[in-house]
């Protein structure tokens, strides 16, 4: 058997098992570049090149990037703006969505857009209760005509701008090819529109996360948080000026004020704590008891009590800097016996305990011996909550990260994300670096600059989606190095060698789109732009012509999932099959072969001096 029929049936063979869903998909590419290592058509080396190449690193630093974006809460800020634009109406999403990442792919590519804006539109999913189904393959196929709108769009973009110079033609300009990228845009977009509700799945996945838009209110309400709640101001005449809070809370206790206790303290501007340090005039006391007790408590005190609504009061415990989290006491917790109540500061000293409930039954405000399964809101900054959340005494309900990410718009960290996107996309778009190192340095700064912890940057990175791609590099490889490939190509070319130009056209974009259903872009144009070259001279078409053809056929990998990363990464929140792809892709196909085929010819005839 020879190498070039070793290589396809070791294609054919991992596309069967791709369809059948019944083998992780990175398991079967990794075990496909083994194959043909075993087989002798790829030294070890190059089996295993794919984990060494720089689209590993910098789909791993936008992974990064991205998570930054959604625990800053950038991401929750971008949901909420779609959601308030679309309302309730589907084609308005869907269209506010695959115009956003066509944008957005033009500055950092169809990677990059894919991971930032996938985070948004799972959340407006959960929100809006679409079936996320409906909505994720389209910012996928969105991101791949955006690639189109600019010279650094993608990185087939540039190969083809270098071949032309290597042909002694100019390069293409920056937005030399918009209007493809338009045209490619606008009828993907209508089509969408028109048919996606029929020819995509309606199915929804398990991994969708929870709406923790409101969870906060929710879990006001369960531990009646603002019930008997009040906010007093320090005025200048009392005593309480220059007091430490331990000291105040001792003052409680000797005052004789039953069922009285200390929520928290908020200095002047009401959202900054005024916890470690003395009490001054303007200090605000959220306090929790009878109107009785609280009307002696402040006539005794020189407070002032301040009419604020439940909105005050929970802008004052949740914010951009604090927030309150909900933990359950395991049946060996080391907090088993110890005896706490409403208002108490934790150990530690940096966490309230809010509120106490047994079995679904509030307790309090007394003193009460913890249990097993007891459950308590606990309430500080979020830095306190996340390391509460490692203590092995608790476990945590929702992590205050997730909270934190879907609750709080446009949070701590926020402008730095927002900074170190536009680097990204400035270094992205200039071309100073390449873009690996521009992906590198951005995933670097969210870290040093302490948007995003090292530990939560572990966890953002898909490695699923990784190893996928790692193990399909080979492929192309061997494909190139048994001349696979290339019999293809010669056996089009000596098909449509005798036709008009526009059979050569619909040649090269069904060669370029077919090998794009599974092999990467990049793979698929270096192997067919020596193609598109030499048959463009042998019919007498311009160079540049072909070349464009071939740009649009790389960015046509619709059918299938394993040609493109943007497609993986909505494979699993969209929960879509394999064989989903092809339904909404078809259709998409089509229409990029009608641009390919009459208007690139149109923009760039075909006796176009070279």
């Amino acid at each position: 058997m020879s190498d070039i029929a070793i290589t396809f049936a070791v294609i054919g063979a991992m596309v069967v098992l791709f369809v059948s869903n019944r083998v992780p998909v990175a398991v079967v590419a990794l075990c496909a570049a083994l194959v043909l290592h075993a087989a002798g058509i790829l030294e070890l080396s190059e089996a295993l090149a794919g984990f060494g190449d720089t689209t590993i690193l910098f789909i791993a630093s936008l992974f990064v990037v991205s998570a930054s974006l959604d625990a800053s809460g950038v991401t929750a800020w971008v949901g909420q703006v779609l959601v308030r634009q679309a309302g309730q109406s589907r084609e308005r999403l869907l269209l506010l969505t695959m115009l956003l990442a066509a944008m957005l792919t033009a500055m950092i590519g169809s990677s990059g857009a894919a991971a930032a804006l996938l985070p948004v539109l799972v959340l407006v999913a959960v929100r809006l209760r679409q079936a996320p189904a409906q909505l994720m393959m389209p910012l996928a196929f969105a991101s791949y005509s955006g690639s189109m709108l600019v010279l650094t769009g993608s990185l087939v973009n540039v190969l083809i701008s270098d071949a032309a110079v290597e042909q002694g033609m100019p390069g293409f300009g920056f937005f030399e090819m918009s209007l493809i990228g338009l045209a490619l845009l606008v009828g993907h977009v209508t089509i969408v529109l028109l048919f996606g509700a029929k020819l995509l799945p309606s199915r929804s996945t398990r991994g969708m996360p929870e709406d923790l838009s409101r969870h906060s209110g929710k879990l006001s309400e369960q531990y009646g948080l603002f019930e008997d709640l009040y906010q007093l101001e320090v005025t200048p005449a009392s005593p309480f000026i220059g007091t430490p809070r331990a000291a105040l809370e001792l003052r409680l206790e000797g005052q004789n004020h039953p069922g009285l206790s200390l929520i928290a303290i908020r200095g002047p501007d009401r959202v900054g704590a005024a916890r470690h340090r003395p009490l001054a005039a303007g200090d605000m006391l959220i306090m929790r008891g009878e109107a009785a007790v609280v009307a002696g408590f402040i006539a005794e005190n020189g407070l002032v009590q301040l009419k604020g609504e439940k909105p005050s009061l929970q802008s004052a415990l949740f914010n951009q800097n604090y927030g309150f989290i909900e933990v359950v006491l395991p049946p060996r917790s080391g907090l088993i016996g110890e005896a706490v109540f409403p208002g108490m500061i934790t150990e530690r000293g940096d966490l309230i305990i809010l509120g106490i409930q047994r079995r679904g039954e509030t307790l309090g405000p007394g003193q009460v011996v913890l249990a097993p399964g007891d459950t308590l809101l606990l309430q500080g900054a979020w830095e306190s909550l996340e390391e509460q959340a490692r203590d092995p005494d608790v476990l945590v309900v929702t992590a205050p990260s997730a909270l934190r990410g879907q609750a709080i718009p446009m949070g701590t960290g926020s402008r730095r994300a927002v900074a170190i996107l536009l680097l990204m996309v400035g270094l992205l778009a200039s071309g100073v670096v390449p873009s690996v190192l521009a992906a590198l340095i951005a995933a670097c700064a969210v870290i040093l600059l302490g948007v995003l912890k090292v530990e939560r940057a572990y966890r953002a990175i898909n490695w699923n989606i990784l190893i996928m791609i790692a193990s399909l590099i080979p492929l192309s490889t061997a494909m190139y190095k048994t001349g696979a490939a290339y019999l293809i190509a010669d056996t089009l070319v000596a098909l449509v060698g005798n036709a008009s130009p526009y059979a050569l056209m619909a040649g090269l974009f069904l060669l370029t789109a077919g090998l794009g259903q599974l092999i990467s872009s990049t793979a698929t144009a270096l192997i067919i732009i020596p193609v598109a070259i030499a048959s463009a001279g042998a019919m007498a078409v311009s160079p540049r012509t072909a070349l464009v053809t071939v740009a649009v056929g790389a960015a046509a990998s619709f059918l299938t999932p394993i040609a493109s990363s943007a497609s993986l990464m909505v494979q699993g929140p969209g929960g879509y099959r394999f064989g989903d792809y092809w339904r909404l892709g078809l259709p998409l196909l089509i229409w990029s072969f009608l641009v390919a085929v009459f208007l690139v010819p149109f923009l760039w005839p075909f006796g176009r001096p070279a």
